[in-house]
């Protein structure tokens, strides 16, 4: 890193005080008039976008249109507990999902505007974590058009995305009928009707990728019945499928276990193609991000430092270290698009 970024951007610093900061989704303005602050001090050009009469995207450029613009969330996942350094690492909620993240890509695009290059950009969001309402604000902004390249940062170990599944939420209702319980005879049993269903669905042949793999499944929730003593008049489950395609194939094997359940889907996020640059390792990742809903800001890149399988837990963290070499990589990766003609 230069001295000039060196100087201003303390990666730890900015990383803690923003962890510090308590923004699990739906608590996320405080967060962000301070990462506003933070960047107009850097001297960046700066405009909040309004997400709802509390929460907004913050979006700063160098002062003229960004043709690359780095990505990613502010919001966490709850409990909120604060930051400590320990062993050469940072802990706290939004360590590595996304707020050490967010410290890497401020330092690159600091270092890129003080080397002369001013065409990158930032977008820092609101709401991924459940609904991606930040995203979607983002995606209907003017300054989406003169974007060529996204790069969204989540915790990928340094690692390029090839690609991200998508994801499908749906849910099965059963049907039956209440009796008392020493009278079976009399009743219809929903939750027998689900089990049989869910039963079946492990039998089921799914969708299936070269690239991204094999469609999987959790049963997530199950709820039903009013009494231990009591036929169950009705039983649901919640599914969510890790999709490699789109999530209509998915409702049509479903269709087929109809009537014994009504098959309803909530929610879906595509599966997404990333753009590579060359140096980089790359992989194929099971989890979402936003980028499905920010297609309006070009090719799409995911790259960040730190490891999926610490974020949402109590020993989320980042290696100080790998979040150092992540703003390098950030600089390289801009660097690398902007020459593209």
């Amino acid at each position: 890193m230069s001295s000039v970024a060196q100087a201003r951007v303390d990666l730890v610093g900015l990383t803690r005080a923003l962890v510090d900061i308590d923004s699990t989704t739906g608590r996320e303005a405080n967060a962000g008039t301070f990462l506003a602050r933070y960047l107009r001090e850097l001297g960046f050009a700066v405009v909040e976008q309004q997400v709802d009469d509390q929460r907004f995207n913050v979006f700063a450029t160098c002062g003229e249109p960004a043709a690359v613009v780095f990505s990613t969330h502010f919001d966490c996942v709850p409990p909120f507990f604060p930051s400590r350094v320990e062993n050469n690492r940072i802990y706290g909620r939004g360590a590595c999902d996304a707020k050490g993240i967010l410290a890497a890509q401020v330092a690159a695009v600091d270092r890129l505007r003080s080397e002369g290059e001013t065409r990158a950009g930032m977008l820092f969001v609101v709401g991924e974590e459940r609904g991606s309402e930040g995203a979607h604000r983002a995606n209907t902004d003017a300054a989406a058009a003169a974007c060529r390249f996204l790069v969204n940062g989540e915790p990928t170990d340094r690692r390029l995305g090839m690609a991200t599944r998508g994801l499908l939420r749906v849910v099965l209702t059963a049907a039956g009928r209440a009796a008392h319980s020493s009278f079976p005879e009399l009743g219809e049993s929903a939750i027998d009707k689900l089990i049989d269903v869910l039963m079946e669905i492990r039998r089921l042949e799914w969708p299936a990728d070269p690239v991204l793999g094999v469609t999987h499944y959790t049963v997530g929730l199950i709820t039903g019945g009013v009494a231990h003593n009591v036929i169950p008049p009705a039983a649901q489950a919640e599914l969510t499928f890790r999709t490699v395609s789109e999530g209509a194939r998915i409702v049509d094997i479903l269709r087929r276990l109809e009537p014994r359940v009504s098959v309803e889907a909530l929610f879906e996020v595509p599966p997404v193609r990333m753009t590579v640059v060359p140096g980089f390792e790359t992989a194929v990742f099971p989890f979402t991000t936003d980028v499905p809903f920010l297609h309006a800001w070009g090719q799409p890149l995911l790259i960040g430092p730190g490891s999926i399988h610490v974020a949402h837990t109590s020993e989320e963290s980042i290696d100080i270290a790998e979040q150092q070499a992540a703003v390098d990589d950030y600089v390289a990766i801009a660097r690398e698009l902007l020459a593209r003609p």
